[in-house]
């Protein structure tokens, strides 16, 4: 059977393999046919135009070739939900020790003919418990999972479509169909696998398909020579790659699961890997299980030995091992992470990644790029000059020129250009209708390493000029000569000097400066390129200025106050970034730049990243490196952008944050994303991190510390006392009311003073607690023990005779003496476990200096006023507990009083040795 089983299995597996290696031949056979045929026959081929497909067209191409989504990692179903969060170590051990006490306390009495010996009661109680930590886990799951849908369906990732009812449109990536003409500029995500129809400059990152680091440069050029790989054709591009720089238009030929990418992510649709968040909650979860699979058969063999009761100590064993099974500990932890992502959700902050909510709690330092995230990303600009820093229309002109007729993507900057043109053309008749006056002959896009861009206009005479923008030193440096006093003269040494110094006053008023330059008649149309970007004119510059938002500088005051330090990397110069820091507050003595990070190995550079707050003039690569120095030091990373430049910084760091008006690329880089672009969420948000890595600490110390104190309190009861001291069913009840006491931690408060540091995992703390905390409540067993064994039972059940001397005979008098016993130590083990709870949620002294919520102090008093009654009640006489007489109480009330004053004194020392509580 198993290898029938077998051979099915591999069957189907084969079957898969081959369908998939089918549909990959299909898919690479149209994309060579699209590679090595002309424009035309590909468009014919698929049925379309150059103006696009028509509606009824759209539609039939979605229904011919599918939806443009790819199959990622399925959606849960609802019954793989349920089987998960009903199914982990802890309830696997719980539904075990079920089973076998169904085993031994129903089937065996109806096996024998004896019904009225049947206990049900354990393992009710052990299914209600797994019943609870499951519907919990659901039900916050299912929670945050709803909350995270509704806020990114507000979030869509559009192309530029070209149909012919509509013409140019943005439309969601998913509805983009084969067949499509698509316009691609810098920072769009290419959102098919697409034949280049015509491009200009076009670079596109392929490292999220190939792993290449190097942009390529895409043509519509046909194939003429086969290459080993269809990635490896410059005319075509392929879904989730990245453009770099350039623009492009181009014929959708595949979409969704039939794309590359769609047919790698069908092959890695698997379980994400690990994470270490994860890691350390299994670490601590395999102590606590290690801990009780060792210490459950010692006290069996002790009780067995000593009791000589191998059954009764085989069921106590079980109750032991229920006892110390953590099974709140998978809804402690989701649910804690899920209220952390429902309370951002409320704030507008996509939890992309659940487990990201701690790792948002453990940032200690924040780096961010400084337009948009410091600043109000809403550029002015203020001033158009010549190169002496008078006022002058022409600079103006010559901007709007290349802003207005560039087909990339438009920043802020040719935005604020072309809206000041048109403001100052009611006063200025040189400004008027230059759309019209002029027309585009070609151009070089914007790219990272140039960082400028050109564009070829040509008047109604013909005459054609070059004019180009940028970076005022990657302008100088293409300069021979500059319009200086009137005249048209070589840029010499001593006016560059000049000119830097104009412009260095206004980087130090906070004035971002760009450079405008031009030249007349540049190389013929078709032959333009990069090598035309010499010999040329300098004729001013633009002053923008881009003021910081008014929540900055308490923004990133409040993030120093919570640990966070905030470091600016940035691509902009480093005297408007000085200028800028300057005004919010940040410490900018100590500046480097991506030159002098060029320079450095990095050992030298690993400690510079820990003394320098600015780093300025970076490229994309250079921001990925000092990312990576600083997790090397060991800090939790967060890095926050919304740039193409940003994007790899972002991959790279511990967490990385977005905003939903970024580029597609960088959102989809994200960890986090933010609704609204403010520096004062971010600091919400690690609070609501801290408050769930607090509120998940304490359950798990509480919960190892009082486990391992109970097994001290449990062999020393089982090697010294006659009787076993405390019934099974007892045992699991016990732990189903204290379980369901902890439920309410995760909305536990925190101190305040917690908040202020940054937290990271660490399992060997767990361990290192538990040892050193968790015997102190054995002390308290220990004394109700003597107590209750010497004192109280003796005096009120057997007229001062010890259990050893009372007859065997003697039933009734046994039997009371134990089920006195039993509940003295039932119910002081109650009040202990649970004062636990408000002794290690705190440093501080619990109910005086720290107050848990109303839900904690509400559900662990109902469960201590319980467990009090039970032994008054029926349901107590039915288990095997008797009412205890008065002077049980006062002895309780100098324990509980005893207990705290001893845990107290031992949270000082501990502090004082260790330098942490939590």
């Amino acid at each position: 059977m198993v290898k029938m089983r077998e051979r099915v299995s591999k069957k189907i597996a084969a079957n898969k393999a081959a369908e998939q290696n089918e549909r990959k031949m299909q898919r690479n056979e149209k994309l060579r046919f699209a590679a090595t045929n002309a424009v035309d026959a590909v468009l014919n081929k698929l049925d379309t135009t150059p103006n696009g497909l028509s509606e009824e067209a759209v539609e039939e191409n979605r229904t011919t070739y599918g939806e443009n989504v790819v199959t990622k990692e399925e959606k849960k179903g609802l019954l793989k939900r349920i089987t998960e969060a009903f199914i982990n170590p802890f309830t696997v051990i719980l539904i075990f020790l079920a089973a076998v006490s169904a085993f031994t306390d129903i089937y065996l009495p109806l096996h024998a003919g004896t019904p009225e010996e049947v206990k049900a009661v354990t393992v009710v109680i052990i299914l209600t418990m797994v019943i609870i930590s499951g519907v919990l886990r659901f039900v916050q799951e299912a929670r945050s999972g709803d909350a995270a849908e509704k806020l990114l369906a507000m979030i869509t990732t559009t192309t530029c479509v070209e149909r012919q009812e509509i013409g140019k449109q943005e439309i969601p990536l998913e509805e983009v169909v084969v067949g499509d003409i698509i316009y691609l500029a810098a920072g769009d995500m290419v959102p098919a696998d697409i034949r280049i129809m015509e491009a200009k400059d076009l670079f596109i990152s392929q490292a999220s398909l190939t792993g290449e680091s190097e942009s390529l440069e895409k043509t519509p050029a046909l194939l003429e020579q086969d290459v080993d790989s269809v990635t490896e054709s410059p005319n075509l591009a392929f879904m989730g790659t990245t453009v770099i720089s350039g623009s492009a238009r181009a014929i959708v030929i595949a979409t969704g699961d039939n794309t590359i990418f769609g047919s790698m992510a069908q092959s890695i649709a698997v379980e994400p890997v690990e994470t270490s968040f994860e890691k350390g909650v299994n670490e601590v979860s395999w102590i606590l299980i290690r801990f009780m699979l060792i210490m459950v058969p010692i006290v069996f063999f002790v009780n067995g030995v000593t009791k000589q009761d191998w059954t009764h100590a085989f069921l106590f064993a079980i109750s032991i091992a229920v006892g110390l099974t953590p099974e709140m500990l998978p809804m402690i932890v989701t649910t804690s992470l899920a209220k952390g992502a429902v309370s951002m959700s409320k704030k507008k902050t996509i939890i992309k990644n659940l487990n990201s909510m701690q790792n948002f709690g453990a940032i200690d330092v924040l780096c961010t790029d400084k337009t948009g995230t410091l600043t109000m990303d809403k550029v002015v600009l203020e001033q158009h000059m010549d190169v002496h820093g008078n006022k002058n229309v022409r600079v103006l002109r010559h901007a709007f020129l290349n802003s207005y007729f560039q087909t990339g993507l438009k920043n802020l900057m040719d935005i604020s250009i072309i809206e000041h043109t048109k403001k100052d053309s009611k006063h200025h008749e040189e400004l008027k209708a230059l759309m019209d006056a002029f027309k585009k002959v070609d151009e070089i896009p914007f790219d990272f390493s140039r960082r400028r861009m050109s564009v070829v206009v040509a008047d109604k005479n013909g005459k054609t000029q070059m004019i180009t923008k940028g970076a005022v030193e990657e302008i100088l440096s293409i300069c021979t000569y500059v319009e200086y006093k009137g005249k048209v003269e070589r840029l010499t040494e001593e006016v560059k000097e000049d000119i830097i110094r104009t412009v260095d006053d206004l980087n130090d008023d906070g004035m971002r400066v760009i450079a405008v330059a031009q030249k007349n008649n540049p190389s013929p149309v078709g032959a333009f390129g990069v090598k035309d970007e010499c010999e040329m004119v300098l004729i001013g510059y633009l002053a923008f200025l881009d003021p910081p938002k008014e929540t900055t500088k308490k923004a990133i005051q409040a993030l120093l106050e919570y640990g966070v330090t905030t470091k600016i990397l940035t691509g902009d110069n480093d005297k408007v970034t000085r200028s800028i820091c300057r005004q919010v507050g940040l410490e900018a003595q100590n500046i480097l730049l991506g030159s002098d990070l060029e320079k450095m190995d990095d050992s030298v550079l690993r400690e510079k990243v820990e003394i320098t707050t600015v780093f300025a003039k970076l490229s994309p690569d250079q921001k990925v490196r000092v990312v990576e120095m600083l997790r090397e030091n060991g800090h939790t990373v967060g890095f926050m952008g919304d740039g193409i430049n940003d994007a790899a910084a972002m991959k790279a760091a511990d967490i990385g944050i977005s905003v939903d008006t970024a580029v597609d690329i960088a959102k989809e880089s994200a960890d986090v994303i933010l609704l609204e672009k403010d520096l004062m969420v971010l600091e919400e948000g690690i609070i609501e991190g801290r408050k769930t890595y607090a509120n998940m600490i304490k359950y798990i110390k509480m919960t190892a510390s009082s486990n391992f104190g109970n097994m001290f309190s449990v062999l020393v009861a089982s090697a010294f006392i006659p009787f076993l001291p405390m019934m099974s069913v007892q045992l699991i009840l016990l732990n189903l009311i204290y379980d369901i006491s902890c439920t309410t931690i995760p909305w536990d408060n925190v101190d305040t003073e917690f908040l202020k540091k940054p937290r990271t995992w660490n399992a060997a703390s767990v361990s290192k607690f538990m040892v050193r905390i968790g015997p102190i409540s054995s002390i308290f067993d220990i004394s109700t023990y003597l107590l209750m064994y010497f004192v109280i039972c003796p005096m009120f059940t057997s007229n001062g005779v010890l259990f050893t001397q009372i007859p065997t005979s003697d039933v009734t008098t046994r039997a009371l003496y134990i089920a006195m016993f039993q509940a003295g130590w039932f119910i002081e083990s109650m009040w202990s476990q649970t004062l636990v709870i408000h002794m290690i949620r705190t440093p501080k002294i619990p109910f005086i200096q720290s107050r848990a919520s109303f839900p904690v102090i509400t559900l662990t008093t109902i469960g201590i006023a319980l467990v009090s009654i039970i032994p008054f009640t029926p349901l107590g006489s039915t288990i095997g507990l008797t009412v205890l007489p008065g002077y049980y109480w006062p002895f309780l009330a100098i324990t509980v009083i005893l207990y705290m004053l001893l845990v107290t004194g031992m949270k000082k020392i501990y502090i004082k040795r260790f330098g942490e509580w939590l």
